[in-house]
């Protein structure tokens, strides 16, 4: 069942908050990497380009954790657990919008041939502290 996402956790998904995505690897590890995030109503937006690891780990299995880490208060962090999907649908506007949002120019990195995807996470749990 789908979580609603407190106030305080909206306001650090609509900032430029980084985030720690966690997946789960073919041997059960856990693997971590630092995103963007974008919010659509409650569910949490990433990106990542076809082929990458993350890509795979959440193909094979969509549990993922997120992690926000409140730059103001390094005491105060949200731990999202919750169920990834992946689509190609609006996944180069959805870099260019993470782009601009945190460094101010849209993105320009990505090479002809990639394929920009999007990760769409639906919380199941929310835990908050500080």
């Amino acid at each position: 069942m789908a979580a609603r996402l407190p106030e305080a956790v909206r306001a650090l998904a609509d900032a430029p908050t980084y985030v720690t995505l966690a997946t789960i690897r073919p041997d059960g590890a856990p693997r971590l990497t630092v995103l963007w995030i974008a919010r659509d109503g409650d569910d949490l937006l990433l990106s990542t380009v076809r082929g990458r690891a993350k890509e795979r780990d959440i193909a094979r299995d969509p549990r993922v954790g997120l992690m926000f880490l409140d730059q103001r208060d390094p005491y105060a962090y949200v731990e999202i657990r919750g169920v990834a999907s992946l689509s190609e649908e609006g996944g180069k506007e959805l870099i260019d919008l993470l782009s601009t949002k945190y460094t101010g120019s849209p993105y320009g990195w990505d090479g002809p041939d990639e394929v920009r995807l999007v990760i769409r996470v639906i919380a199941e749990r929310v835990l908050t502290t500080g």
